[in-house]
């Protein structure tokens, strides 16, 4: 006889980078897609591989970004990859031949350069035998077979609450275009770029047959346990569980920081590689033990302990509140599991076997409305998952100047659209529209009010809001000026004109998964 569950646990993993291909290396750049691809894209997507020949199915929800899946499509991004698995492997090799006198404990890193190697080596194996056509061969499989449930989103991952209404539309259809052109069919549920939501943008969801988003913890003012529809729309919103997300996110005391991990931020710069611990929250890089493998495993091990536990008790008390079994929504970065956690892997492949041993349903968002997970209407705030849970991370005075340039970038772009497109397609004007929605991409603001990298992102939004402004004086011209490749060939400027901002009905014609 089979216990009925203590309740449901969904986890939902985000998978984003902006468009760097052609856009600089190191240490922001092609470097930082590849280090990602390599540590989070190849070990999550083998485990979900293995999770589903186990005959496991609704393992866990998958956010995809069209901008990022173009990038892992990308000829010229494959080709590099290759290159950087290659030189993964030289760098290994050349750290064996140099962790002598300067780092203490020298047979740890020896070890440790050979456990390098090993790993780059199943890297590219991976990558020759399973990746080398790119990432939508891989990821369909799972998707069809429902392993995974997936999640779209607007094309280059723009903060759609500052959007004029008709840029927010094209955007969201041309995404939502490009996952059914990778995987046949376009997602239902999406990834509100930041998680950012305006009043009313459920109707736009609606028409072009967006089904569920997810929304922070404080839009529902802490009532995460069940999903909501929003409005009088049928489209249901999903609140991430703050007090369980941040068990593992929280920069003061989330389980990456345990002294045992390999720090992130420490590194051996002529190899490239991180060869220690992070030992102690406080201590200097010089200061920092070798890493030690061993150790980790068993901080892995109790940190999958902990967070089943949690999870456990956090549907138990839902279940005595509310009289029915409960949800918790748990969400993260794709990229926090491998290529800034590096046993995040690891933990996750153990919470996803310690869940269902311990009688939670493990299950997709999908999976939690059929198993009737569905509470009342709700109305929602303006809100986002940043700082304060309001917009203030992209629309405060640090960035300032980029709104305002952004703002001009969209009202420049509709005019243009409307005063030059006509009934025959232009590659100028669809370059056009491209480098529109590519200066409109939320990480700029992001990275500047983070502090992260600001200055890449200063010259990443300036460069195409130049780019725009050199194709539509071209266009108002009649002046010649070179097209340049970029994601999202499919994009046409003249789906644009629509005055609404949306198309009712399927996206593009395919049908929708």
């Amino acid at each position: 006889m089979t216990r009925e569950p203590i309740g449901t646990f969904c986890l939902v993993l985000h998978s984003h980078l902006p468009w760097l291909a052609g856009h600089g290396s190191w240490p922001v750049g092609e470097e930082w897609l590849y280090q990602a691809w390599a540590h989070s894209y190849l070990p999550v997507v083998d485990l979900l591989h293995r999770l589903g020949e186990q005959g496991r199915r609704d393992v866990l929800t998958l956010g995809v970004t069209p901008v990022l899946a173009a990038q892992l499509d990308d000829p010229y991004c494959l080709r590099a990859f290759h290159d950087w698995l290659g030189g993964w492997r030289l760098r290994a090799d050349y750290a064996a031949s140099r962790w002598h006198g300067r780092w203490p404990a020298n047979q740890q890193l020896q070890a440790l350069a050979a456990a390098e190697h090993r790993a780059a080596d199943r890297a590219l194996d991976a990558f020759e035998s399973r990746w080398r056509h790119g990432f939508s061969p891989v990821l369909r499989p799972l998707v069809d077979d429902g392993v995974v449930e997936l999640l779209g989103g607007p094309a280059t991952h723009p903060f759609q609450p500052l959007l004029e209404t008709r840029v927010r539309g094209f955007a969201l259809r041309t995404g939502l275009a490009d996952t059914a052109l990778r995987l046949g069919k376009a997602p239902v549920g999406i990834w509100a770029p930041e998680c950012g939501y305006a009043p009313g943008m459920e109707q736009d969801y609606a028409r072009v047959g967006v089904q569920r988003f997810l929304v922070d913890g404080p839009a529902l003012r802490g009532r995460t346990a069940a999903a909501r529809t929003v409005g009088d729309s049928d489209v249901v919103c999903f609140g991430r569980d703050l007090e369980l997300t941040y068990r593992v996110w929280s920069p003061k005391a989330g389980y990456p920081g345990d002294p045992a991990y390999r720090d992130f931020h420490t590194y051996d710069h002529p190899s490239g590689l991180k060869p220690a611990r992070v030992t102690g929250r406080a201590v200097t890089p010089e200061q920092k033990r070798p890493y030690d493998p061993e150790l980790a495993a068993v901080a892995v091990a109790r940190h999958v302990a902990d967070f089943t536990t949690a999870v456990v008790a956090r549907l138990r008390t839902a279940r005595e509140r509310d009289g029915r079994p409960g949800l918790v929504v748990a969400a993260y970065d794709t990229e926090l599991f491998g290529h800034w956690w590096h046993e995040g892997p690891a933990w996750l492949a153990g919470v996803l076997d310690a869940l269902p041993a311990a009688g939670v349903r493990v299950s997709t968002l999908g999976g939690a409305l059929a198993a009737g997970h569905l509470g009342s209407p709700v109305d929602l705030p303006a809100s986002s998952w940043g700082s304060g849970k309001d917009w203030r991370v992209w629309d405060g005075e640090q960035v300032a100047e980029l709104v305002d340039a952004g703002a001009v970038v969209q009202r420049e772009l509709l005019s243009t659209v409307d005063a030059q497109v006509g009934a025959f397609r232009d590659p100028v004007a669809d370059q056009l529209v491209r480098e529109a929605l590519l200066a409109l991409s939320s990480d700029w603001a992001f990275m500047v009010t983070k502090d992260s990298a600001a200055d890449y992102a200063r010259r990443r939004a300036l460069a195409h809001g130049e780019r725009f402004a050199e194709l539509a004086n071209a266009m108002r011209t009649g002046g010649r000026v070179p097209v340049r490749d970029g994601p999202f060939g499919h994009l046409d400027a003249r789906a644009l004109l629509a005055k609404d901002g949306v198309i009712s009905g399927p996206v593009g014609g395919i049908a929708r998964r």
